[in-house]
């Protein structure tokens, strides 16, 4: 996973996700949900969270899940 996370952004831990009864898993960015994954595509989600050696690396995988996250200007919320 080297060279990936080169400003060191996800050591703050920025991203969350919640399952609902229903099946459905909620990610969130900072707080504020971000995307919602339903069915077949949470379950594969899940999969891989289960899957997920350490925080890093399951933040990596919410990051790559929420899609567009990559480019480096994802700025907090302000409060």
């Amino acid at each position: 996973m080297n060279g990936i996370d080169k400003r060191n952004k996800l050591e703050e831990h920025p991203f969350l996700y919640r399952t609902a009864k229903n099946g459905a898993v909620f990610l969130e960015y900072f707080g504020k949900v971000v995307k919602t994954l339903k069915g077949k595509e949470a379950e594969r989600f899940l999969e891989k969270v289960n899957a997920a050696k350490d925080e890093k690396e399951l933040q990596l995988l919410l990051a790559k899940a929420t899609g567009n996250f990559k480019r480096g200007n994802e700025r907090p919320l302000k409060m």
